[in-house]
């Protein structure tokens, strides 16, 4: 089964090699017809501890690292 990639910015790095990256999704809403923004946080394992609040980055799904992190950084894609 493939691995999801999602692009997220990082919004929280104060945890050593754990990141908290917020991922948005916009979608047609199906009765009002209108465009809905929706987010969702993920903790991502940080290996080297690369990204920084602010960053866009490349999250790719992975076995559990630990309870809540199951997704890797797979490249920070754009600084600050």
């Amino acid at each position: 089964m493939p691995r999801r990639i999602l692009t997220g910015k990082v919004s929280s790095d104060r945890s050593d090699r754990t990141v908290t990256v917020v991922v948005e999704r916009r979608f047609m809403h199906p009765l009002m017809k209108k465009t809905v923004r929706e987010s969702k946080k993920y903790a991502v394992h940080d290996a080297e501890n690369r990204a920084r609040i602010g960053d866009v980055v490349r999250i790719r799904e992975c076995a559990p690292i630990s309870k809540s992190k199951r997704w890797e950084v797979l490249e920070v894609a754009a600084s600050r």
